[in-house]
């Protein structure tokens, strides 16, 4: 990115191809440093990965059987070739006469569970995008909506008060305000049932389960994007810039909305990239508390039943997310902010 005239077409593709490129190198050092930490590290410990990955209780016979279907007896980039190849191409777990397909993408096999990990991945993931878009959606109007009014009504009682709010929300555990409200508004209230219904069977009964979560994770979120909303604002409300718009006559929602909110976006898309991005990877307490079937759910059940390639599968999936929102983000710079254009 860089600041000057306005990019064309060509400069626009051409920023998009280095991007592009530069994400899948960014993927693929990220694919090897978690491949090292699964496999390469525990070796360095002293911790047998076969052993690992078939659990405490297994035997010498079964974690044979694990090493050779892993192939983690086979040279260190052997073994990488394998995994990158099984990611595109699917891939062939045998040993002996037990032969294990897994279907590309093939992101791992659980020999826990029996399964490969990209269907229950696939399976969980709507679940965590729709808690990740509705929180967001909320955390961005209200956060920012509060931070501005802030800055416009600076020392005012609503700054203190919206403050004093974005604090505590900073401030308070998630699953502390996840059991507050289904204490208040599910146990108390009544005016939820705090059970999640899948969107294939029923609209409302989803929308009803969903609500709590939204509001319990865009609670933590907003607090932090109306402190940084009014500390980026007030800074901005004193650029030169903005005492020449007003000098010149415009009025305030024009000097407002279209200057300085431009301004003051660029740091808040710098945030929303990296939040949005691991929350893909599943938010784990929230769906937690609300019993959500998503990422965050199985991560956790994997970590107690130490299904390590459940993790693996996972901790791909968000790094790719969290790539693809700053390429985003990137993009949307030069819309949201003038000064800023593609080179």
């Amino acid at each position: 990115m860089a600041r000057g005239t306005a990019a064309g077409p060509r400069a626009v593709l051409a920023y998009l191809i280095r991007r592009l490129f530069a994400a899948a190198v960014m993927l693929v050092v990220i694919i090897l440093v978690v491949f090292c930490i699964f496999f390469l590290v525990p070796k360095w410990a002293g911790v047998d990965p076969a052993a690992a990955f078939v659990g405490k209780q297994a035997d010498p016979a079964a974690i044979e059987a694990v090493r050779q279907k892993l192939g983690l007896a086979d040279p260190i980039f052997v073994q990488v070739w394998e995994f990158f190849k099984g990611i595109f191409a699917g891939r062939t777990y045998a040993a002996g006469g037990d032969v294990t397909q897994c279907a590309a993408p093939c992101f791992g096999y659980s020999f826990r569970s029996e399964q490969a990990i990209w269907p229950v991945l696939t399976d969980r993931f709507p679940v965590t995008l729709a808690l990740a878009l509705g929180a967001a959606v909320l955390w961005l109007i209200v956060g920012v909506g509060a931070g501005v009014l802030s800055a416009l009504k600076r020392g005012s009682l609503w700054d203190r008060g919206a403050m004093i709010v974005a604090l505590s929300g900073v401030s308070l555990p998630i699953y502390f305000t996840a059991m507050l409200s289904l204490s208040a508004f599910v146990y108390g209230l009544k005016w939820m049932d705090g059970q999640y219904v899948p969107l294939a069977d029923s609209f409302t009964g989803w929308l009803g389960g969903m609500i709590l979560p939204w509001v319990t994770l865009a609670f933590l979120y907003a607090a932090m994007y109306a402190r940084i909303t009014r500390a980026t604002m007030l800074e901005v409300l004193g650029e030169d810039y903005i005492r020449t718009a007003r000098a010149k006559g415009l009025t305030e929602p024009v000097v407002i909305g279209k200057h300085a909110m431009r301004s003051t976006m660029t740091p808040i898309l710098t945030m929303f990239g990296m939040d949005f991005g691991a929350l893909i990877g599943g938010a784990i307490l929230t769906e937690t508390a609300f019993s959500l079937p998503g990422l965050g759910q199985a991560v956790l059940s994997a970590i107690r039943n130490q299904d390590l390639p459940v993790i693996l599968g996972v901790t791909l999936i968000t790094s790719l997310a969290v790539i693809v929102a700053n390429l985003l983000v990137d993009l949307l710079y030069a819309v949201i902010d003038p000064r800023v254009r593609l080179s």
